[in-house]
């Protein structure tokens, strides 16, 4: 293959990244819509009235339960057969499930098509990243890996800003078909240009890899970190904008945005060249680092009002209005967040990938670390959400932020057993 047709392919990729980044974002973007709209209160199944707050918990948890289903078997489809034909029916399937949103008009409806988009979201992660890291050479798996986490992270930017827009301005319908659009773009040029994968693997890959020595150490990494994220990234927002007296900063819709996009975007920024270093440097050392890295940018956030006292920054922005003091120092620090696991990711990813291509399982691969992740994704909010009203608001990054750190902790020391004083060096 030439350098140019690796490279149209790499672009196919990513702008299949971008597509499902789009979607994501967008409906996370515009829940807080839905449930005003389809009013969950009034929900009833069989004659029984539902409870509101279940109904809207399914908003997502049906989202991320239909992801967790649909891991194992996507995977193994994707290493079965062509990789390729799986992601175009993917894209198919997804551009038909964003035409149906429009559609929606119950919280039943909305719960079962928001279903069905967690697996389009799930299958055209694991498909791109899968190729990308087969195509890619071992010494610049990372550098493109982090390109396509960049792509996505610009979609959600560009999405979580002009969703709310495009509603305001011509509601639903218009939206999703922009996304539709993307979609079926992404499919066109990905039958284009994509080469036909011509990997297959028997049996079941998940067996030898669930053992490999190297995903084992990264997991014990991992099912912490996950608790982390979820936990921080979720409620910085969060503490922007609720009110003081739950202890928040009660700003204004569009500064809790910046809060939300900031760390996007430093996020996406870093990976353009953290994963070329990842690539020279190793993958451990850029895991240990970034993870610890956020666990420590994490449990400075609720130091944000005593710093902004100290620098004066109580500020009057136009279009933001009056802004209290840890308004701008949270921005600094969620800008951080997003540099610290710009080094974590593609590193993170690489080694899935360089373990599965070597394993002859690059999509199960990356299907274990999905489903080391799912158990923080989904225990994480309930765990903040509990100490935020029984603690504190800063109790949220504190434990947050434990668990990072507690995860590098564990990680190093499996590492420091397994290869002595080249713990972070050796892979």
């Amino acid at each position: 293959m030439s350098n140019a047709d690796r490279r149209s392919q790499f672009r196919a990729l990513y702008l299949t990244r971008f597509a499902e980044g789009f979607g994501f974002i967008t409906l996370l973007t515009l829940l807080p819509t839905y449930i005003n709209t389809l009013d969950p209160q009034v929900t009833t199944v069989f004659g029984v009235t539902i409870s509101a707050g279940f109904i809207i918990g399914m908003y997502t948890t049906g989202f991320t339960l239909a992801q967790t289903a649909a891991v194992v078997p996507l995977a193994w489809v994707g290493d079965r057969f062509d990789k390729r034909s799986i992601l175009l029916v993917v894209l198919a399937v997804g551009a038909g499930v964003y035409a149906l949103f429009p559609l929606v008009d119950s919280s039943g409806s909305f719960i079962l098509v928001r279903a069905l988009q967690g697996v389009v979201v799930t299958g055209a992660g694991l498909m791109t990243l899968s190729l990308v890291g087969q195509i890619a050479d071992v010494g610049t798996r990372a550098e493109k890996i982090g390109r396509a986490n960049a792509a996505s992270f610009a979609a959600s930017i560009v999405g979580s800003l002009a969703a709310g827009a495009i509603y305001d301005a011509v509601g639903f319908g218009p939206i999703f078909t922009v996304i539709t659009v993307l979609m079926v773009l992404a499919w066109a040029v990905v039958r284009g240009v994509l080469d036909d994968d011509p990997t297959r693997v028997e049996g079941f890959p998940f067996t030898d890899l669930a053992i490999n020595r190297k995903i084992v150490s990264i997991s014990t990494f991992r099912v912490q970190y996950a608790f982390a994220v979820t936990m921080v990234r979720t409620w910085i927002p969060i503490y922007a904008g609720t009110s003081m007296a739950s202890g928040g900063l009660a700003v204004a819709a569009t500064a809790v945005a910046i809060t939300v996009t900031i760390e996007k975007a430093t996020n996406m920024i870093g990976q353009l060249f953290t994963g070329r270093l990842s690539d020279g440097y190793g993958r451990s050392l850029f895991v240990f680092a970034g993870g610890g890295a956020y666990g420590v940018v994490a449990v400075l956030i609720p130091f944000a009002p005593a710093l902004g006292a100290a620098l004066g920054t109580n500020v009057t922005i136009p279009l933001l209005g009056d802004l209290p003091a840890a308004y701008l120092p949270l921005i600094g620090f969620s800008g951080l967040l997003g540099v610290a696991d710009s080094f974590r990711e593609p590193a993170s990813m690489a080694l899935f990938a360089d373990e599965g291509t070597d394993e002859g399982g690059v999509a199960s691969s990356f299907g274990i670390r999905e489903l080391v992740w799912r158990p923080g994704s989904v225990a994480g909010p309930l765990i903040a959400g509990w100490l935020m009203v029984e603690v504190s608001m800063a109790s949220v990054f504190y434990v947050g932020g434990a668990f990072a750190i507690t995860g590098v902790g564990t990680f190093l020391a499996v590492l420091v057993y397994d290869d002595g004083r080249a713990a972070l060096t050796t892979w």
